[in-house]
Formats: structure tokens, C-alpha cells, sequence
């Protein structure tokens, strides 16, 4: 046998397989839609696969599912969480949870580039974390973790060299994503200086986009965060009937039962874990901290615009912070409400109006599950403001946009 014939045989088949991926992936072809059974476990995941992608995300939102944009307290799945009790009480939404420890306003911004027109005119849910708000807004690292690649080619695409643009490429440039290629830097330097890219950089872009869009099929779904065994049992913890009073005292009671092992009402699991070791070193830890002067309201603009553009009708949440823990670590609560002054006139003046602001519930027993999370009541109180947005019909938004919320003098006005 003849050396081409044997080195045929031990590399052909490898390099066959290699051609049929590669031609796989930057065709256009692709794979069957998304079973209703994938999309709701892909709700509940929060999955970094399932935020960075497109495809479950637009699949959802064809149907009944509403974005829950958020954090951490998401995580917090108690019988009194927003996707619980939709399901119990046979809701006409279902939330698709986006976010998790890590997210702020800019991770959302680049994962909503995938949202498409799916989202137009409808509906969603965003909880702002104040915590988010110190000076430099995100952490480097965790904007990496996140780094959405197919999104922001979806955006670079699309990009034209608005204020608003112009802004979000300074910001990704800044965070310096490590998952990031010279080619999309140069694009996003392009737009950065207000520029448009060239036919060449569009031609790499699309070409890029085909193999992501099809990586997004194949393996979004893979390996998710399985948590709808989760959700049923704690819809065994609620009564058949939705009965605000009745439901209260459920909440009451789990609050009571799951904080026995600490004073400061804090679950205790997380005291135990997290807290107790350095319990004692926290002591006015946070006395100086400030949520006021931040990179983070820009970035929350990038957020609002994004809304206004899909014309998204949006209820925002304000949490409190847990007063007890507040008080024994020096956070200023005229710091909290100086935050709440600002970022209540970001958005009203700019027409978002649907703002249910809980920050003076923190002393509210069994309200918060720890420090800054949204616990069994607290969950309770947002459905009174959730449920009446999204089950009934809501006047459609004005939005009166405002370039001057991306300024440094908002972002270190002293509200």
C-alpha cells in the first residue's frame, strides 16, 4: 500500500469530518426549532449559555414568556418567587429569568442585541440592583464571564455611530474582553470614533455570525441548569387559592423557620457559609460606600434606550436592603435613598413610569433572604406590583429619550 494510501486512511476520515463541521457551520442552514419543553427549562436555567445566546431566548419570546431581567436575587427561588407563583396560580406569563450573580446594566444591554423584533410592543420585568452602582460599575472580570461574542457581532452589524453606539463601544473597549478577536476590536473601534465599518470588516462579521448562530443552536441547550423539580416543590408549599393574607403568612412562617441560627433575619445557609466567617470583620465595613456617583447609570441607559427602541413596556423593581445588616455594617440609608432619588429621575424623566420602589420595606421582617436578596415576602410584594402589569392591558409608553444620562457630570452628579 502505497504511503498516500495509509495516510489517507488514518487522516482522511478526521479531515472529512472536519470539512462537514465547518461547512455545517457557516452554511445557512438551521436546525429544527426549539421544543416547548426545552424553552421552559431553559427559563428557569439561567444559564450562562442560555443569556449569552439568541436562538431559546427569541423562541421564548414568541410565546408566552417575559424577560426577568435581574441579578443574583433571581437565584432565590423560595415558594413565593415570581416564576412559582406564576406557575401555581396558572398565570398567562411565564418569566424567563436573565441574569444571575455577576450580571449588571452593560451584560444586559449586550444580551439584549439578540432579542431580534421578538420583544416589540410586549412587556418585561427589570429588578436594579443599588449595588451595582459603585464608581466603576461592573467588574472586569465578570463582564468577561459573560462576554456574549454572537451578540455583540449581531450589534456590530447593526451599529450606527449614535451617541448611544458610540458610548457602548468605548465601554466594551474599556472592559478589554479577553474572548474578544483583533478583527471585532477593530470594528468596535470603528464605531467608537464614530465611524462605519467597512465592506470588508461586514463581510468578516457575517461570516462570523453564521458560525455562531449555528453554535448557539447546537449548544445552547446543552447541560442546563435543570430546576423545574425545584419549582414543583415549592408550589406544594402554597395553598390551591391565590389569597394575598394567606400567602403572607406562608412567607412569614418560611422566614421565621429558615433564619433560626442569627439575629439579623439573614437565611441560614448563607449566614453559615458566607457570613459568619468574617461576621465580626464587617462591623462598619461599608460605612463609606456610595451607589451615587457610578459609570453604572450610563450603562443603564444603554439598557433604557434599548427598551425604547422595541417600544418594551417595562415594570422596574427597586429593592431595599436588608436594614438590620445596613445598620451594623455603616451603610448610609440617606446614601440608599439619595440612589433612589436619581435613578427614579432617570427613568421618569425619560417616561418609564411602571417603577415599584421597595427600598423602604428593609425593615420589614422576612422581606429580604439575606443582605440585598429579595426573600419570602419581599418576593410577595413584588406579584402585587407583577401580576396586575403583566395580566392586564397598560397604556402605551412615551418615551422621551435623553443623551445627557451617558455624560460623566450625570454619572458623578451628587443627587
Amino acid at each position: 500500500m502505497s504511503m498516500f494510501k495509509r495516510l489517507f486512511l488514518i487522516f482522511g476520515p478526521v479531515v472529512c469530518a472536519a470539512i462537514i463541521v465547518l461547512g455545517f457551520l457557516f452554511s445557512p442552514f438551521r436546525p429544527d426549532k426549539i421544543s416547548q419543553s426545552t424553552i421552559q427549562k431553559a427559563a428557569l436555567s439561567q444559564s450562562p449559555q442560555v443569556f449569552k445566546g439568541m436562538a431559546v431566548k427569541r423562541a421564548a419570546f414568541k410565546e408566552n414568556y417575559v424577560p426577568f431581567f435581574g441579578s443574583s436575587e433571581l437565584s432565590r427561588i423560595d415558594a413565593l418567587h415570581p416564576s412559582v407563583l406564576a406557575q401555581k396560580y396558572h398565570r398567562s406569563y411565564r418569566p424567563f429569568l436573565l441574569g444571575t450573580a455577576g450580571t449588571q446594566s452593560i451584560t444586559q444591554f449586550w444580551q439584549m442585541q439578540g432579542f431580534g423584533n421578538e420583544l416589540n410592543n410586549k412587556k418585561a420585568v427589570f429588578i436594579i440592583s443599588p449595588q451595582w452602582f459603585v464608581k466603576g460599575g461592573i467588574n472586569a472580570a465578570a463582564f468577561n464571564y459573560f462576554y456574549p461574542r454572537l451578540e455583540i457581532v449581531n450589534w456590530l452589524l447593526k451599529a450606527k455611530p449614535t451617541t448611544e453606539n458610540r458610548y457602548a463601544a468605548e465601554r466594551l473597549l474599556a472592559l478589554n474582553p479577553k474572548d474578544s478577536t483583533d478583527e471585532i476590536d477593530d470594528s468596535v473601534l470603528r464605531i467608537a470614533a464614530g465611524q462605519r465599518l467597512t465592506n470588508f470588516q461586514k463581510t468578516y462579521l457575517h461570516l462570523v455570525k453564521n458560525e455562531l448562530d449555528h453554535e448557539d443552536q447546537l449548544f445552547s441547550t446543552v447541560s442546563l441548569n435543570n430546576r423545574e423539580a425545584l419549582i414543583r416543590k415549592r408550589e406544594k408549599e402554597l395553598p390551591k387559592v391565590y389569597n394575598k393574607a394567606k400567602l403572607d403568612r406562608i412567607g412569614y412562617a418560611l422566614g421565621k423557620a429558615n433564619t433560626t441560627n442569627n439575629s439579623l433575619d439573614i437565611d441560614n445557609n448563607f449566614w453559615k457559609h458566607k457570613l459568619k466567617p468574617v461576621y465580626k470583620k464587617l462591623a462598619g465595613e461599608q460605612k463609606n460606600f456610595s451607589y451615587i456617583k457610578s459609570v453604572e447609570y450610563s450603562d443603564f441607559q444603554l439598557v433604557l434606550n434599548e427598551f425604547a427602541k422595541h417600544h418594551i413596556n417595562v415594570l422596574f423593581i427597586i429593592p431595599p436592603i436588608n436594614e438590620k445588616w445596613a445598620n451594623y455594617t455603616g451603610l448610609s440609608m440617606s446614601m440608599i435613598q439619595a440612589f433612589d432619588d436619581k435613578i427614579t429621575y432617570q427613568l421618569k424623566s425619560q417616561g418609564f413610569t411602571h417603577i415599584a420602589n421597595l427600598t423602604n420595606s428593609g425593615t420589614k421582617p422576612y422581606f429580604m433572604q439575606d443582605t440585598i436578596h429579595l426573600g419570602w415576602r419581599g418576593w410577595l410584594a413584588v406579584d402585587q406590583y407583577v401580576n396586575p402589569f403583566l395580566t392586564k392591558k397598560q397604556a402605551k409608553p412615551q418615551y422621551k429619550m435623553n443623551n445627557y444620562f451617558y455624560t460623566k457630570k450625570w454619572q458623578n452628579l451628587d443627587y
